[in-house]
């Protein structure tokens, strides 16, 4: 074989090995996610308030998701729709006083507010999306009991809530709101590919195919894999899964994914290794969403040691009281600038910044340029690589 011809194979073999990004490690943990992860369930006579019966928990460890219609009153979610227009108020106004807007947009209610906001100034939503503090109502519907209570029959009376929550404003056609295929550990560290993290996706409006509801791919979690993921999709800071790369790592397809569409009071509870995206909202009004994330305490959490979890239950004190003030003391949006501050610049004021850089984008190959990942280009330029 000539020189050129050994260098091509090298060169093939190269390109179809996975290891050599940081985020895929090939190992499988099937038995963590699967139905054998299930813990003994009471009886039905002996559920507490929240809590399903043994078929629907069942279902949600060999299907890897569970789609549940009735579950918060409209009080508690009503809650959050309340503090989310004191959210777009205080945007707003930051906006303005900078005159990055001439318009407070105040004669529109809150599922219309944001999508002329963004309008003028585009980035408004991005800016939402990274507030690092938990509204007081967001806190009540992650500690809510009934809640716990079911999380309860997923991962033991030890629970822990995940630093990463995420608020979603989908505004209509917004690239940036849109997520692509991917599985939740991709986002993480390594070290989360052996830790089970139920997550609930819980919408402040009615979902479906028309505004961008959530869709998964049934059974996708049973390799117990992470595939390998590129960085970043199109204009965003999001990971992606190729439909081929699901194939062959993950044994699943998209021709299986099922479309969830949630009613106003009910959420989406799914596996944190089942593939799965956000749709995009074709309707007229905005898609208000947030997705939370529990595991057991003292697991790792997968955060690059940014920030620790708010301990919320634990099997000798079940009804204890949250500390929420030291968990959201520790802004997360604020320490994920600062874990990647060796390969962007950080602006001394990230008020009005509407990109995002994290962890993450070191785990896999970065195949669009945008720009979210330009700074890290343009730093990795200077450093001659």
């Amino acid at each position: 074989m000539t020189e050129n011809g050994e260098n091509n194979v090298k060169k093939a073999r190269m390109e179809d090995d996975p290891f050599r990004w940081p985020g895929y490690t090939g190992e499988a943990y099937p038995e963590m996610c699967d139905i054998r992860a299930m813990p003994p369930q009471p009886k039905d006579s002996e559920l507490k308030p929240g809590q399903l019966p043994e078929k629907l928990i069942k279902q949600y460890f060999e299907e890897g998701y569970l789609i549940i219609k009735d579950f918060f009153t409209k009080e508690e979610l009503q809650a959050c729709r309340d503090d989310l227009e004191d959210e777009v108020d205080r945007l707003a106004n930051k906006l303005y006083k900078a005159g990055k807007i001439k318009n407070l947009y105040e004669e529109y209610d809150l599922d219309h507010r944001l999508i002329k906001i963004d309008e003028e100034w585009p980035g408004a939503v991005i800016l939402l999306h990274k507030i690092g503090r938990l509204p007081p109502s967001f806190r009540e519907l992650w500690g809510n009991k009934r809640l716990l209570n079911l999380i309860e029959q997923l991962i033991g009376p030890d629970i822990a809530g995940m630093p990463n929550w995420n608020l979603r404003d989908k505004t209509p056609h917004n690239e940036a709101t849109t997520v692509p295929w991917h599985q939740d550990a991709g986002y993480l560290s390594t070290d989360i590919y052996k830790v089970f993290m139920p997550t609930v996706w819980i919408p402040f409006v009615n979902t479906n195919k028309q505004n961008g509801c959530m869709e998964v791919v049934p059974k996708g979690h049973l390799s117990g894999k992470v595939a390998v993921h590129q960085c970043c999709a199109g204009d965003t800071w999001y990971i992606m899964l190729e439909e081929d790369e699901m194939k062959k790592r993950l044994g699943c397809s998209t021709k299986d994914a099922v479309v969830c569409e949630i009613p106003y009071g009910g959420f989406l509870l799914f596996n944190n290794f089942i593939p799965h995206r956000s749709l995009d909202n074709k309707s007229d009004h905005i898609r208000w969403s947030v997705d939370l994330r529990f595991k057991v305490p003292g697991e790792n959490n997968g955060m690059f040691g940014l920030k620790p979890d708010v301990i919320m239950r634990t099997k000798e004190n079940p009804n204890m009281e949250i500390d929420w003030e030291t968990f959201d003391s520790l802004n997360r949006t604020e320490l994920q600038i600062k874990s990647v501050k060796d390969i962007v610049d950080i602006k001394a004021d990230q008020e009005f910044d509407a990109t995002v850089q994290g962890p993450w984008m070191r785990k896999w190959e970065i195949t669009h340029i945008n720009t979210h990942v330009k700074k890290h280009q343009q730093q990795e330029k200077a450093k001659g690589k």
